[in-house]
Formats: C-alpha cells, sequence, structure tokens
C-alpha cells in the first residue's frame, strides 16, 4: 500500500501549489513529470513507477528528474492531487440525495480510470489545489443536509471509503467468469451441505446466488450501501 504523506511537508506542499518550480534546459516540468507517472501507474500500477522509469518514460536521466522531483513519495502525492484535479463537480442546487449519488458515480468513475488510486493510502491527504477542490466540491453537494460541519465531513469519509470498498470489489471480479465458476460449485455445494445444519447460510445463501446468479453481485452490494448511508443520514438531519 502506498501512502500519500510520507514526503517532507516543506517540500511537497509548495510543490503541489507548484512554487518554486522551474523549466529545465530541455523543457520538463513537473507537469510532464507527473503526467508520465500516472501513465505508468495506469498502465501497471504503482509498481510499474519508479523514478528510473518515469525518466525512461520522458526520454531523460533519472538525475534530470530529482531537479523537479525531490523523491518517490513526493511524486506519489502529486500523482494523486493531479488525479483527484480531474474531478469536476456542479455543486448547485439543494438536494443532497443526489448530490450524494453524484459523488458515488464520480467516484467511481474516477477509481475505473485510476484504478491505482485504490492502492493509495490517502490518511494524510495531499495538500493540493486538486484535492482541495476535489474535498471542497464534496462538502458541497452535503452540506445541504444541513449536518453540523463535522458529521458533514464524517459522511463524506464513510460515503468514499463505501466506493472505493465496492469499486475494489467490482474491479476484481469477472461477471461472466464467477458466474461459470458458480453453475458448477453451487450445485456440488447444494449435494454436499445439510441446509439443517446451516440454516441461514442455506436459505440467504440459495436466494442470493439464484438472484445473482454469483456468489456475489459487487456493484449491487454498493449501490445497498450507499442507500442505506443515505436512511441513516436521514435520521440525523436537523
Amino acid at each position: 500500500m502506498e501512502r500519500t504523506g510520507e514526503g517532507d511537508p516543506a517540500q511537497v506542499v509548495p510543490l503541489l501549489w507548484r512554487q518554486g518550480t522551474v523549466v529545465g534546459r530541455t523543457g520538463l516540468t513537473v507537469d510532464a513529470v507527473v503526467t508520465a507517472g500516472c501513465e505508468l501507474a495506469d498502465e501497471g500500477g504503482f509498481a510499474a513507477v519508479s523514478m528510473r522509469k518515469v525518466a525512461e518514460r520522458l526520454g531523460r536521466g533519472a538525475m534530470t528528474l530529482y531537479v523537479h522531483v525531490p523523491n518517490r513519495a513526493v511524486l506519489v502525492d502529486l500523482m494523486v492531487d493531479a488525479a483527484f484535479g480531474e474531478v469536476s463537480y456542479d455543486a448547485s442546487g439543494d438536494d443532497w440525495r443526489a448530490g450524494v449519488r453524484t459523488i458515488v458515480e464520480t467516484n467511481r468513475a474516477l477509481l475505473t480510470r485510476h484504478p491505482w488510486l485504490l492502492d493509495v493510502d490517502t490518511s494524510r491527504p495531499p495538500l493540493g489545489p486538486g484535492t482541495i477542490a476535489k474535498y471542497d466540491a464534496e462538502l458541497a453537494l452535503l452540506a445541504a443536509t444541513g449536518l453540523p460541519d463535522v458529521e458533514v465531513d464524517q459522511a463524506l469519509t464513510v460515503l468514499l471509503d463505501l466506493v472505493r470498498s465496492g469499486v475494489r470489489r467490482v474491479l476484481a471480479a469477472d461477471a461472466q467468469a464467477e458466474g461459470e465458476w458458480w453453475a458448477v460449485a453451487g450445485p456440488l455445494l447444494a449435494q454436499l451441505m445439510d441446509p439443517a445444519d446451516f440454516p441461514f447460510a442455506s436459505r440467504v445463501g440459495q436466494a442470493a446466488g439464484e438472484e445473482y446468479g454469483a456468489a456475489s453481485a459487487p456493484d449491487r452490494a454498493l449501490d445497498f450501501a450507499v442507500e442505506t448511508l443515505v436512511a441513516g443520514l436521514e435520521t440525523r438531519l436537523p
């Protein structure tokens, strides 16, 4: 698991806001380094990202990169902030329930486009313009609940965690392969398992298996989790 916030804040924060950056003699910039890092991560995950590989992608020597980005830890923050900066919202209106769905679909699309974001712990978020603009817009969509500010922040945290967990399962699943596996495994299990020994697993598992045509349905589980969160928030409205 990668982590943002592992670099020296005195180096990272100014770079996130492009303070004190320079254009190299060959035209190399921080933005070019970050873009190359994101491209490599899109293609092969974070395992494909190193300062050497980024330099190769740019056709430069590795030492040239360090003039612009001091180390890989800083690069991780820059990459995450750049990805978050792709997000845009129309934060108008006061329908917070529609806002919840907008946040879910926007983040689902972002994580599907950049699956490597699922492998980053952002407990210490990159404090750059991309991250803060995303945070601000998502808070605006939830502020219409009228909940206290801290609860709005907590609601957003839980919602984003639900999306990350759900998208991770969706991306890991292959609907056709899961269906084929269940078509063989389900009947075999039914022959071997006595429902009297496992009454709830038998009853609920059979109902779910018949409904999904597989052992699980990650998309539907995510939708259910979001609906449940919305219902819970409604009980807390002022």
